[in-house]
């Protein structure tokens, strides 16, 4: 059997987004239908391919700053197309709501950020760096899977080379992630 490279992931990442945002469109306000359901969890399939994709930026980037920046970039773009798209105010906690104010790239650039302190090449003790990682934390709150995309590509990128360890780790802060939109924002958001 043929094995999946890289390209096959992304092609699946980007369908799964495409029927994710079809869904906003045909049933919008996440209707409580199984078919919106569906579309919706297929949808989900983006997000843990988007945090490999970041783990192996970070492990490959020959100029961690520049895949910074241009991570940064697409984020404040992205921020716009986003609340364009869901309806959203462009100024954050302008609405009196604290989730989901701005899309995925924040939280994902924030994520190579955090790698950086916990793994890169720094003179940082071990409380600056909790310190910084709780602040990461605070800050890509607000945004398209929160906090938890940070916590997630940390622990991925920790079990590096360890498959089974992988989407063990990423499942646990998916389930989180799964239950927090259950009890605070929308049980079919999940």
């Amino acid at each position: 059997m043929k094995k999946l490279n890289s390209n096959h992931l992304k092609l699946i990442a980007i369908i799964a987004m495409t029927i994710d945002h079809i869904a906003d469109l045909i049933y919008p306000g996440m209707q409580n239908n199984i078919i919106s359901i569906i579309l919706h969890i297929i949808g989900r399939l983006t997000a843990p391919i988007m945090f490999f994709f970041i783990c192996e930026g970070f492990y490959y980037t020959k100029n961690l700053k520049k895949y910074i920046l241009r991570l940064f970039i697409f984020a404040i773009i992205s921020h716009f197309a986003y609340c364009f798209a869901f309806g959203i105010n462009y100024i954050p906690f302008s609405t009196g709501n604290i989730f989901n104010q701005t899309s995925i790239m924040w939280s994902l650039a924030w994520s190579v950020v955090a790698l950086y302190i916990v793994n890169g090449k720094n003179n940082l003790k071990n409380w600056q760096k909790w310190i910084l990682i709780i602040l990461i934390n605070v800050i890509t709150f607000s945004a398209d899977w929160s906090s938890i995309a940070v916590m997630a590509i940390l622990s991925m990128y920790e079990n590096r080379g360890n498959l089974k360890k992988q989407m063990l780790s990423m499942s646990f802060w998916v389930l989180i992630y799964a239950i927090v939109s259950f009890l605070f924002d929308n049980f079919i958001y999940v």
